[in-house]
Formats: C-alpha cells, structure tokens, sequence
C-alpha cells in the first residue's frame, strides 16, 4: 500500500494535477496489483459523484458567481463599511464583515474572496494599506465561507461520512463568526501598529441607507436555511432556491446581470463545479483502494494500541491535518480521509456533527496555506503579488484562524449548540 502513496506524491511533485495524481495511482494498483478488472476504476469514478446531495454544489458556485456579478458583493461591502468602516483599520475589519455575510450566501471560500477581493484590494491600496497585507486579509476571510452555512465541504463531508448535512450547516453557524472575531482582534493590533487609517464613521442616515440596501440579499441566507431547518426543501433544493434568488435580485432588482453576461457566468460555474468533482470523483477509487487495503482497519488497530485519550485522538488528527492541508487540495484530503478515518471516529465516540466542522476548518486553513492553496492562489492573482509577499503577511492571521480551530476542537458546544437547538439529532 505504502508504494501507491509514493506514486501519487512523486506525480504530485513533479507538478501533475492532483485528481491525475490520485487517478493514475489507483489505475496502476488495479492493473498490477491484485489483478482488479480496470472497469473497477470507471464504476468508481462515476459512482463516487452519482448522488443527489452533490447537486447542491454547482447551485452554490452559481449563486456565487450571480452574487459577484449583480451587484449583491457591492451592497454588501457599503454595508460593512457603514458597521465597522470607523475601527482603526476599517477597511480590513469590512473585508471580514463582507466575507461573513457572504458567507451566508454562496458556501465557497473562493467565490467570496473572489467578489471581495475585487472590490476591496484594490480600494484597500488606494487607501494606503500594503497590497500584501490587503491579499492576506482577504484570503483568510475567505475560509470562512464554507463554515457559516451554507457550505459545499460540509455537503461533501455530510454525503461521505453518512452525517445530516442540516446539522452540519447549523453546526458552522457559531465557530464561523467566532473566525471572524479572531481575524478582527489580530487586524486591529496589525493596524494599530502599522498606522493603518479608518474610515470616517456612518452617520445613523448613511447607516440606515446601507441596511436598507443589505436586506434583499440578506434574504438569501434565510430561504436556504430556512427552507432546510423547516422541512420545506433538501439542502440541494435550497441550493437551487438560493441560486434563483441571486438572478431576482440581480437581474430583476438591481438590472446589474444582463442576458449577456448569462455565458459567462454559467461557464465559470460549470467550471468550477468540474473542478471539484473531478477531484472527488478521482479520490473515490484511490479511497476505494485504502479501504480494500484494510488501512482503515489498521489505522484503527494502531489507535487501539496506542490507547490515545479523545483529546490526543483530536490533537493528531489536527496536526496531520493542517500538515496535509499545506501540500493537499483541501476537498482532495477530506474524500481519501474520511473513510479512513471513520471507524476510528466511531470507536472514540466522536461526534460526527462535530467533526466535520473540524475537520472543514482545517482544510480551509490550509487554502490559504503555502503551497498549495487555491484561495491564495485567487488572491494573490488579483493583488498581482508572489506567493512569498502573501506568505510573509498571512501567518498572523493563520495563527488566529488555528487558534480558533483549537477553541472549536476543545470545546464542542461551539459546533453542536445551533444543531441541537434546531434540529436535534433524532
């Protein structure tokens, strides 16, 4: 088993796109390992992704993409700034506020650092803040999309380790905004430090014209999680519910979409649903080849053996994780981990609720992670800066998103308090 992960990490090393990675090494264990028909491969590939909850995904990236282009992005950042634009550093404390609110909406790490970094790096340098700097914010703001629902890893997690993908959105609710804190507790001591300015503060009229303009796509956040807490719609047709509310308010409320931009928009989402699920679907033969390996059975025999305590358990799953996450697509790691890891979650009586808020956040942290991470990859394309500028000004923020990941790991509340008081676990 150990030559099929030196395969895949020689293929990755060598810079081969790590579904191809994945894909090739499973195809060479098949085809001269215990003689597995090749045919194997292919039913995996497209059994793996053959499931009605993965339909949420491409409605999320299109809600996203519809968001961006319709001018939701631009009420939303007018809104935050109007909150909190007075607080020294006020215009890293909106990119927070912006990208926690959009959260609520498309459930994409990338697609909200997208929106805000377009609008804001660039205001951001006009302001005088480092290019970096404004890079770095924007990017570790952008983790928290996929953990305040709704969320497309938690949709991913929630189909692979048989979890209610309702609780799992609930569940990110609390530990997403307590990101957000973390985030604006180290940008007001790197601004103050910096001399970072603030903007001047809204007057209660400018205030509440910026509301005023905010609660049409607030309404988002409250049909899809609505809809899914009251029964009404699955998390894939809210998905879909929450697409068509974006083409209303773009197209119909703000005309900021126009039937010309429709190619455009539905190809980024098509690109960016393949994206991910060639991704899946590649794990799932190379996850399928653990499994026939016993290596979830032998994990769990070395677990046993070792009799870690669960907070030990947690401490090196985080570790290896956030490690993982460094040199790993995070959606990558979660479909070959989570099978593995699922008897020994089992086992502990680790919630599984709870685990999957976990287990998302590190993978967020690792998005913005050198260097693999397609959220710093985004950023640093739209500040035009090296991944060395963006690695020299994230680590603070990475520290704080850890610390918050370890607050979310150790006390489980966090995660389950939402879940338990709306849709208790049956």
């Amino acid at each position: 088993m150990l030559w099929l992960f030196v395969i895949m990490l020689v293929l990755f090393a060598v810079s081969t796109p790590i579904a191809w990675s994945m894909a090739i090494a499973a195809t060479l264990y098949m085809a001269i390992g215990p003689h597995i028909p090749l045919q194997g491969m292919v039913q995996r590939m497209i059994g793996g992704i053959d499931t009605f909850p993965l339909l949420a995904i491409p409605f999320f990236i299109l809600a996203g993409n519809l968001m961006n282009t319709g001018g939701i992005t631009d009420r939303l950042v007018t809104f935050a700034k109007a909150l909190v634009g007075h607080i020294i550093g006020g215009l890293a404390h909106v990119v927070v506020v912006t990208n926690m609110i959009m959260a609520g909406m498309s459930g994409s790490g990338v697609a909200d650092a997208a929106g805000t970094g377009t609008v804001l790096i660039p205001a951001m340098r006009k302001a005088g803040y480092g290019v970096p700097f404004s890079a770095a914010i924007v990017g570790s703001a952008g983790t928290i999309g996929p953990i305040i629902p709704p969320s497309i890893p938690f949709v991913i997690y929630g189909s692979l380790a048989g979890a209610s993908i309702g609780r799992l959105l609930l569940g990110g609710a609390v530990p997403g905004v307590l990101m957000g804190i973390m985030l604006m507790i180290f940008v007001y001591f790197i601004a103050k430090r910096r001399h970072y300015p603030r903007e001047a503060r809204a007057t209660w009229r400018e205030l509440g014209r910026a509301t005023l303009q905010a609660i049409p796509p607030m309404g988002m956040p409250i049909i899809i999680l609505g809809g899914i807490i009251g029964g009404i719609m699955t998390p894939t047709e809210a998905a879909a519910a929450g697409a068509a509310y974006a083409f209303v308010l773009g197209f119909f409320m703000y005309r900021e979409i126009r039937l010309s931009h429709l190619p455009e928009i539905i190809t980024e989402s098509v690109m960016g649903t393949a994206a991910i699920l060639i991704i899946m679907s590649a794990a799932q033969p190379f996850s399928w080849v653990l499994t026939y390996e016993l290596a979830p059975v032998k994990v769990l025999a070395l677990v046993e053996n070792a009799n870690l305590a669960q907070w030990e358990l947690y401490l090196l799953i985080n570790v290896a994780m956030l490690i993982l996450g460094c040199f790993m697509e995070g959606l990558a790691v979660m479909v070959m981990a989570v099978p593995v890891l699922l008897p020994i979650l089992q086992h502990a009586g680790i919630d599984l609720v709870h685990f999957g808020v976990v287990f998302t956040l590190n993978i967020m942290i690792g998005a913005i992670t050198p260097p693999v991470g397609t959220i710093m990859y985004v950023v640093c394309a739209l500040g035009k800066i090296s991944i060395a500028e963006f690695a020299r000004e994230v680590w603070p923020f990475v520290i704080a998103l850890i610390m918050a990941l370890f607050l979310v790991t150790y006390m489980p509340w966090l995660a389950l308090w939402l879940p338990n008081l709306l849709m208790p676990a049956r």
